[in-house]
Formats: structure tokens, sequence, C-alpha cells
């Protein structure tokens, strides 16, 4: 089992620098920030850009892996998005782990005027999106013309330091986001499903979500252990840093459920993933350091 952690882009860099650094002590495998222009409950406070989030994070640190959890078309076209990714990724030397999803209906889906897209219309939008990015990431001079995305003779070179591309990690739930995660994925992300405060059924949530895509994936001719499977451990509902017991519990439930990374948020002082960083302390000690 890998372990990863969510630092929010919400400090200034004098504060977030140590932060990054402590990740990468604490022998976490990958670490990631949200990929969003602001984010729910957090949206009237400060908010800092994924891209110079990402860089600055991977000059102060050299192992572990950093990614977008997750980045979305709501507000990136996959040709401008390709020079940030390629920066990343060559600035990293080769740790950057592109995390994309479908995207919401929150306030990334709004802010430049856009109409509100339906969930058929978000699943088309990302398959476009995976389509046109993954030629560029393994083609150059790339013409493209879709639905919601187009390009034009983009160049592309001089492409990523992983051959064929980079990896991209797939954000889905449902069957047909979850047939895009199989066919441009090396990695799938899932959030679990429902809850609504009872931590035992958003569990019964997960394992259905683990068996639907298992089922899709061998449909569509991949085999699922070729398929890196991440877990977000902390719902609406609970947060698995509560306590170093909580998390070791929820590790061990992902890993009987096929999941080969697991992901939780930095403690918060209040609010959303609000938590005790005496608990990321003991995770790192008890946990981390003998994985």
């Amino acid at each position: 089992m890998r372990h990863g952690i969510v630092i929010l882009p919400e400090h200034r860099w004098s504060e977030a620098a140590p932060r990054w650094r402590r990740a990468e002590e604490y022998g976490f495998d990958h670490a990631w920030t949200y990929d969003h222009l602001a984010w729910r409950s957090l949206a009237d406070g400060p908010w800092f850009g994924t891209v110079p989030t990402l860089t600055a994070a991977a000059m102060v640190t050299s192992r572990i892996r950093l990614g977008t959890y997750v980045a979305s078309p709501n507000y990136r076209h996959p040709v401008s998005f390709l020079r940030d990714v390629l920066g990343l990724d060559d600035v990293s030397a080769g740790r950057f782990l592109l995390g994309i999803g479908a995207g919401g209906t929150g306030f990334d889906a709004t802010v430049l005027g856009h109409d509100t897209l339906s969930p058929p219309q978000l699943v088309a939008r990302l398959g476009e999106f995976l389509e046109l990015l993954d030629r560029l990431l393994t083609e150059d001079d790339v013409s493209y013309a879709g639905d919601y995305f187009s390009a034009v003779h983009a160049r592309t070179q001089p492409g990523s330091l992983h051959r064929p591309r980079l990896p991209i990690l797939v954000a889905a739930n449902g069957p047909r986001s979850m047939r895009l995660a199989a066919r441009y994925g090396q990695g799938w992300i899932t959030y679990g499903k429902g809850g609504q405060g009872d931590l035992p059924q958003w569990w019964r949530g997960v394992a259905e979500l683990a068996t639907r895509f298992e089922d899709i994936a061998a449909q569509d001719g991949r085999d699922p252990a070729t398929i890196d499977r991440y877990l977000s451990l902390d719902s609406d509902d609970h947060f698995a840093l509560s306590s170093a017991e909580s998390f070791a519990d929820a590790v061990g439930r992902a890993a009987e459920l096929g999941f080969t990374d697991v992901v939780v948020h930095w403690p918060r002082p209040d609010g959303i993933y609000a938590g005790d960083e005496a608990v990321l302390d003991k995770v790192a000690s008890d946990y981390l350091s003998a994985s």
C-alpha cells in the first residue's frame, strides 16, 4: 500500500513549504493539491494556484511524487494545460502525477460565465479532454475538432520524461467515466459515495465501486491488476486522521478491497478536515516509517 496526503493551496508559501517538506520526511509516497479556482466552504478564504504551488513543492522535495487531486476541464483547455503539465513533469524530474476528473457544478463551473453542464455532458467533455491530452502527450503537431475542445497544429515538444507519456489518473464513479479511466488511466481515483454520516454504509459504497471498476476494466480489455487504484479516505462525514487507529483501520479496509493507494488530507484547525497535527505525527512514526 502506498500513502498520499493532500495539502490544500490555502497558505502563503512561507507557511506551505514546510508542510511539503514534512510530507516527504514523514514517508508519504505522494502529495497532492486541489486544482480549483476556489472550493466549497473555503471559497471566501485565501487560495493559490495549483501549478505554481506544485512547481514550488518540486523545488523543496526530492523523492515524493506530486500531483493534482484533481484537475478538471471546468477552466482548463488541453493545449494550454499541456505546457503546465510538461513543465511540472520536467521540474519535478518525472515525479508528477496528473489526476483528472470531469469537474463539478460549483464555483469553477460558473465563475467564467459558462453554462452548467448535465452529468452526461460533463462525462462527454471529460472524454474529449482525455482523448486530446493523450494525443498531445504522445504526438507532435496535433489537430483535433470536438464538441468541447479543438486544436489546430498544436506543437507538443519536448514531450514528457515518461514514455510513452506521464501517468494520468482518472477520478470516476459512474460507468461511463470508469470506462474512460480504464481506457486512458494508469490509475483510477475514487472519493467513495454516499454515507450521510453512516461510515459502514460509505465503505459498502466503496466496495461496490471497486467491484464495478474491476468489471468495467475487464470488459474493456484492461487487466484490473495493471491499473493503480486510489481511494480518498476522507469522506464528507469522516476524517481518517481523526486518530491513528482510524487511519490504520481505513488503510486495512482499503487494502482488502484491492486499492493500491490511499490519500488523506493535512489536518486543518477547523472546518472541513479539522484535526490535530499530532495525529499526523503519530501516523508517520507508527505506520509510514514501518511501511
